[in-house]
């Protein structure tokens, strides 16, 4: 177990390439991947940031979203995961982690690319949870095209539901339980900056989140709710073995300044940071946590 506290080389602190060849179908499960990602489940200690404070949190069976619900649950938030139907064992052992310190978590599985579904997800997560005053949306996914003669425009319709509409139709739908002091979060990434030529289709989805960060977080200043996102680098998670070839996975991460992927852990302390009142001053921002990958 990697203690998070203690200071490390954070060059070595996790995981480094060459991994093993591992290839999964979509949309990837934490359990069959080598070496198991750290979402925080024997690290992360809270220290009651979010307390009281109630969130959904989409795509929050693994990978980022499992990080997250475990910090916000450790910090004290009730929580509401959102997973699709397939991924019920990890949403599962997600919300075990999540509620071990007695905050409440609810499990509402569904398919973000409806967008009669969005508006059911949130009424659920304010039923179930007595309110909602946090939004982290993290759900997506990530196809490879090598080129231009393989685009396919349904693959892309769907990319773009999921990817970007989502976060218009969860947005619209939480926006009337939020009060001032509420917070929303997305989840970017740094191909949404410094794009690679086989990621095009999810790179443009990724640039356009950002961009709506900044634009809705000045719709809603003057209401006091607060807009910020992240933007990770190559992250440890089931979107890599379920969504690019081998080759890549092989050396996935060494082409950031610290040589290795990062680990989903290591993105809950941003999420945090951004739902609690320690940022108040921030709206409108993306951070980006790429282990020293240029975001320009």
């Amino acid at each position: 177990m990697v203690d998070l506290y203690e200071p490390q080389n954070v060059a070595t602190k996790y995981p480094q390439p060459p991994f093993e060849a591992q290839q999964q179908p979509d949309p990837g499960s934490i359990f069959d991947m080598k070496p198991r990602p750290d979402h925080g489940e024997e690290s992360y200690r809270g220290s009651g940031k979010l307390k009281g404070r109630k969130a959904l949190i989409t795509g929050g069976d693994s990978g980022i979203g499992r990080a997250v619900a475990i910090a916000f649950g450790r910090e004290g938030a009730d929580i509401a995961l959102n997973y699709l139907p397939v991924e019920k064992e990890d949403a599962e052992e997600t919300a075990k982690y999540a509620g071990d310190g007695g905050s409440k978590v609810v499990l509402l599985p569904g398919d973000l690319t409806d967008e009669a579904f969005n508006t059911t997800l949130v009424e659920d997560a304010v039923a179930e949870l007595g309110g909602l005053d946090i939004l982290v949306m993290v759900g997506g996914k990530m196809p490879t095209v090598s080129g231009i003669a393989d685009f396919d425009t349904s693959v892309w319709n769907d990319l773009v539901a999921l990817n970007l509409s989502s976060l218009f139709w969860l947005t619209k739908a939480a926006k009337p339980h939020f009060g001032p002091g509420a917070s929303i979060i997305t989840t970017s990434s740094v191909q949404g900056f410094t794009p690679t030529p086989d990621l095009v289709e999810y790179a443009v989805t990724k640039a356009g989140i950002a961009n709506f960060t900044r634009a809705m977080a000045g719709q809603l200043a003057e209401e006091g709710i607060r807009v910020n996102g992240v933007a990770p680098g190559p992250i440890w998670t089931p979107l890599q073995p379920s969504s690019v070839p081998n080759e890549k996975i092989e050396e996935f991460g060494s082409q950031s300044p610290l040589g290795r992927p990062g680990q989903p852990v290591e993105l809950a302390s941003t999420y945090v940071y951004l739902a609690s009142q320690e940022s108040s001053y921030t709206t409108g921002e993306t951070i980006a946590v790429t282990g020293g990958m240029p975001v320009t």
